[in-house]
């Protein structure tokens, strides 16, 4: 294992933001993993974390194959981690909306710019994601639909071994995440989602770490043998139904995550934050899997609170 500092940025205030990289193997850049952009996503610096710890022992069993060379990046934004802020500390920017980075820009572009040289080139990349709403997912992974040999990267989605692979049309403002610029830039790349993101869970950590390594040994970087997973269910992200409030109040659950549900079942209820009595009663349009909960109390009208996938 190589420990190297990829990017730095000097502050006048405290000490420089380090973006540390670690290194197993030698060889072709065979696949960058990479943790957390953001200040919140705890469970996904945590997964690198224990992805490093683990690659380190195989390598020591001389488990990484000849002329493959694996880059882990736990973390990029020590800085809003460690005040417990999802975005950049100073002007609320988020690192994953700048790529593929200006090194004469703002703060966050120049971040952007530094880790993106230094990762362009690898033939795979694995961005351990988070969602931008509160909640629980199912595991899974997604690609984004770009002309950048999209069809051979749906059918990597089975090497993860999750139980769901989604592919998802890029909006405009995904233009500017990292996994659409690794595949612009000609890397196939895959977006990994845990359950939770501030949250570290034992099972859902593992869960994800187990995956990657599937995906490492699936692409012939890790010789290595692991149990194959979960039967992977293709779909396009558009198939998935977004059930979202009618007003705010409180929100009472009566479904969480995994959860299969018919139409009409009760999912959940909203309760008016002041005067305690039900004003919207929220029913499954379909049948299907719970894939998506918000878990936050208090509730916004138009939020997704959940997501079904049809059987």
């Amino acid at each position: 294992m190589v420990k190297n500092i990829i990017y730095s940025i000097k502050s006048p205030y405290r000490q420089s933001l380090d973006i540390i990289g670690y290194t197993f193997g030698f060889g072709e850049l065979s696949c960058c993993i990479v943790g957390a952009l953001r200040g919140n996503e705890i469970q996904q610096m945590a997964i690198c974390a224990q992805l490093v710890n683990t690659i380190k022992l195989l390598e020591e069993k001389g488990c990484i194959a000849e002329n493959k060379s694996i880059m882990i990046i736990p973390c990029a934004n020590y800085y809003s981690m460690n005040i417990g802020k999802r975005f950049w500390t100073m002007d609320n920017t988020d690192i994953n909306r700048m790529f593929p980075g200006y090194e004469l820009g703002e703060t966050t572009q120049r971040i952007a710019d530094g880790l993106f040289k230094a990762i362009k080139d690898y033939k795979f990349g694995v961005q351990m994601a988070s969602f931008y709403q509160e909640g629980e997912f199912l595991p899974h992974v997604k690609v984004m639909n770009t002309a950048s040999g999209k069809e051979e990267a749906y059918k990597f989605l089975s090497d993860f071994g999750l139980p769901y692979g989604l592919i998802r049309n890029p909006s405009p403002y995904d233009t500017t995440t990292l996994n659409y610029n690794w595949q612009i830039w000609g890397c196939q790349a895959f977006s990994l989602f845990a359950t939770y993101t501030e949250h570290i869970g034992g099972q859902s950590t593992q869960a994800a770490v187990n995956a990657a390594l599937r995906f490492l040994i699936a692409k012939g970087i890790l010789k290595w043998s692991l149990h194959p997973g979960s039967h992977t269910r293709i779909l396009n992200e558009d198939n998935i139904w977004r059930i979202s409030t009618s007003c705010a109040g409180i929100l009472k659950k009566y479904e969480s995550v995994e959860a299969e549900v018919k139409e009409g079942d009760l999912l959940c209820e909203i309760i008016h934050p002041i005067e305690g009595n039900t004003i919207d009663r929220v029913v499954s349009p379909i049948d299907g899997t719970v894939f998506f909960s918000y878990n936050k109390q208090l509730v916004m009208e138009h939020t997704d609170i959940f997501n079904i996938i049809p059987f």
